[in-house]
């Protein structure tokens, strides 16, 4: 990998800016409290991998050198593959064009679970498998709130996908679904029924199938806020979650994570200022921040990231309220220039972000510090793309 920091960078003081910073202290508080949270409810967790893209946060997430993980790319499919994983959940629609590198996959000694959400797709799924001695297994996605994709439960189209998988010598291995409007929730009194709404949608779906003769043996539910708040998963038997392991100021505003407890940010240097104005340029702009704007529908709107020193401890009410490309404007909250701290130029600030999984797609690697200090302890790297 092109690596255009210096290489024997062992402080956030000598890093080139902007770059991506991450608290490895906060983090495994994060994975902690998770994990034994979900060890409480009896529920196996399938951790979603897309956050981090890292072999270095996902075997500290699992707590081992591999186990169950779910992914949004067949990218991540191969690059956990690589290093030994082999229980992995593809947990968006498959389609006939990713076919050949699902079953290649398969061939290949991965454990591989697609889901699908429509008749069709069973049926062009049965098909290509004809002959094929290794495949994936399947779930069918159903739809928990009206967010996004899946079968509506009580449809007709639930038992006929089921039906034609069983028909193609395809292995029903369950129901799976997302409850991503938990994100809209405006308290957590929401998101925990949200939690209840999404486990009596899958578990019900998968109770129906069981009746209809299909095993249907996992149900498996998850976005962070849920897996947070959910307090009863009977007949669920495994919970996803992702974002979790950095946590973001989306999360922060819907209560599921302290500010202080927020692992990653955004290193970034003070470039100049425009007094009049109450601004503070930096050079971390929406290409370091991402356009990521999931405040702004929240009773905070923390602009495109709430701002720290370069110890991480927050600056009340600074918030980064405007992005360029490369240029980040930063202010106080009210846009009162007179409340606006000056900075002189040079100096570095961190940015926590709105959503951890965008920002950190920015970025080709994690700069690992521990609590407070600004020694850099390792480089981790991270992949992109699909």
């Amino acid at each position: 990998m092109h690596m255009s920091q210096p290489a024997d960078a062992k402080d956030l003081r000598t890093l080139e800016t902007p770059a991506l910073i991450l608290d490895q202290q906060k983090m495994n508080g994060n994975i902690a409290r998770m994990r034994n949270h979900l060890a409480q409810l009896g529920v196996a967790f399938r951790p979603h991998v897309k956050t981090s893209k890292s072999i270095d946060v996902v075997r500290r997430t699992v707590g081992a050198e591999t186990g169950p993980i779910t992914v949004s790319t067949l990218k991540e499919a191969e690059y956990f593959f690589g290093y030994g994983f082999t229980d992995i959940l593809y947990a968006v629609g498959i389609i006939p064009n990713k076919f050949e590198h699902a079953f290649d996959l398969c061939a290949r000694g991965v454990a591989l679970t697609v889901i699908l959400d429509s008749v069709d797709m069973a049926e062009a799924l049965a098909v290509y498998t004809a002959g094929r001695a290794a495949r994936p297994e399947v779930m069918i996605e159903i739809d928990c709130d009206g967010h996004r994709s899946g079968v509506q439960p009580g449809s007709p189209d639930l038992l006929a996908i089921a039906q034609r998988l069983a028909a193609g010598g395809l292995t029903l291995k369950g129901i799976i679904t997302h409850a991503g409007n938990s994100y809209s929730c405006k308290s957590t009194e929401d998101i925990a029924a949200m939690a209840r709404q999404e486990r009596d949608a899958a578990a019900g779906c998968a109770r129906f199938l069981r009746e209809q003769g299909h095993a249907c043996p996992e149900v498996s539910v998850g976005s962070t806020p849920t897996a947070y708040f959910a307090n009863d998963l009977t007949g669920v038997t495994e919970v996803r979650a992702g974002v979790f392991v950095f946590g973001d100021l989306v999360m922060n505003g819907l209560g599921v994570v302290a500010p202080q407890d927020i692992a990653v940010s955004v290193l970034a240097s003070v470039i100049g200022h425009q007094k009049e104005k109450g601004w503070i340029i930096v050079d971390a702009g929406w290409m370091a921040m991402s356009r990521d704007r999931g405040t702004s529908r929240q009773r905070v709107d923390q602009g495109y990231g709430a701002v720290c020193d370069v110890n991480g401890v927050i600056l009340e009410d600074i918030i980064m309220v405007d992005a360029n490309q490369e240029h980040g404007v930063i202010a106080h909250r009210s846009r009162d220039p007179q409340k606006t701290p000056y900075f002189p130029v040079g100096t570095l600030l961190r940015i926590l972000p709105n959503h951890a999984c965008a920002t950190c797609a920015q970025h080709d690697r994690y700069n690992v510090v521990a609590g407070d200090g600004s020694a850099i302890d390792a480089v981790w790297p991270r992949f992109q793309g699909w």
